[in-house]
């Protein structure tokens, strides 16, 4: 196999054309769609798994995901394989876009067929049992292979009704930052870079909990000044688990961090959004889930931080509160009083002394 030179991407081929990139996107969800169908788009050589042979099939006749993404049509290039290691092998850029409790099964199945390929996760989400962000998923599974993290603001229909969005490629390797750029960048779709991996990954995942107690305001009616003080100090909590974990405060000044709290938080549109607009109309969370029909990772990202932060010693008022509420059916209101404890602290982190309370 010819191995992907970073060469390639910076240096005109033969008919004054940049090589074509050969992308692979696992997963068939709403956000994998979109970004495969920018791929493809860019001139990349694009496939999309699917696991269901049937459903593969009809993306490839009728150039539509009907199950995610049924009133956006799809780039008639673009082909949808079932057979993994055909999905996988001789491609220059993996993007895994599994669900978080699929992530590791999967990275364990196409482990065989990786040679000289980057992986790059798309999934905002954290592995249950371990405690592991996608990026650690893949250093575990995939040892040695160049790898990063894409996040940002980025609703899939947004994106496939052709808005403008930007999103965050995080990754300590150039290669893999120029190459992912080099697949999505388009006019209106701006691609950034980063190197913080833990930041960007952190920003992805925790926004999903704010996101859920969002759409639980939404369902009471909520006013503007409480929605600003929830995405505020929503963003506080999130810089200071984030930062216990090696990450860069100043990351979540950006795309990944504010930038896509602000979407998920405040568009319907989003799946967290969707679940906790649900939960506060009264709707159980088996019922929530099953009308939603597709995962919502914030769920699980609530138990999960809500436990490590307690083991860190790290306050995260929202993060119980929405715990109580969901898990131990207290009343909504304990999410607005949450925010109105502790009224001495800074208003923005890491600025006025740790001492503050």
């Amino acid at each position: 196999m010819t191995k992907f030179n970073f060469n390639d991407l910076v240096e005109p081929a033969a008919a004054n054309q940049k090589i074509a990139l050969r992308i692979t996107v696992l997963g068939g969800g709403s956000f994998g769609t979109a970004m495969a169908n920018l791929a493809v788009r860019n001139g990349c050589d694009t496939m999309i798994w699917i696991r269901d042979a049937a459903v593969a099939e009809e993306i490839n006749q009728t150039h539509i995901n009907k199950r995610y993404l049924p009133d956006y049509p799809l780039e008639p290039a673009l082909r949808a394989e079932s057979n993994l290691e055909l999905a996988v092998r001789e491609r220059d850029l993996i993007l895994v876009a599994i669900p978080s409790h699929s992530f590791r099964d999967v990275l364990k199945q196409i482990a065989p067929f990786i040679s000289a390929q980057a992986i790059v996760s798309l999934t905002k989400g954290i592995e249950a049992k371990s405690f592991s962000f996608m990026s650690e998923i893949i250093r575990a599974e995939l040892p040695e292979v160049p790898y990063g993290v894409l996040s940002g603001p980025n609703l899939a229909k947004e994106i496939m009704a052709g808005m403008p969005s930007g999103t965050v490629i995080a990754s300590e390797s150039e290669l893999v930052r120029y190459a992912v750029q080099h697949a999505l960048h388009s006019a209106l779709f701006r691609v950034f870079g980063s190197d913080d991996v833990n930041g960007v990954e952190l920003g992805g995942a925790l926004k999903n909990i704010y996101a859920v107690a969002m759409g639980m305001g939404a369902a009471y009616n909520i006013g503007e000044n409480t929605k600003s003080m929830i995405l505020t100090r929503a963003l506080a909590e999130m810089s200071r688990f984030a930062v216990r974990q090696g990450a860069n405060p100043l990351t979540f000044l950006g795309l990944s961090g504010v930038g896509d709290l602000f979407a998920t938080c405040n568009s319907p549109l989003s799946r967290n959004y969707q679940i906790g607009f649900a939960l506060g109309s009264g709707k159980t969370l088996e019922q929530a889930v099953k009308e939603l029909g597709q995962t919502a990772e914030g769920i699980n990202t609530i138990q999960l931080v809500r436990a490590k932060a307690e083991e860190l010693d790290v306050y995260m008022p929202i993060t119980n509160a929405l715990y109580e509420v969901i898990f131990e059916h207290a009343p909504p209101m304990n999410i607005a009083l949450s925010l109105m404890k502790s009224g001495h602290r800074s208003d923005v982190e890491f600025v006025l002394p740790h001492h503050e309370v």
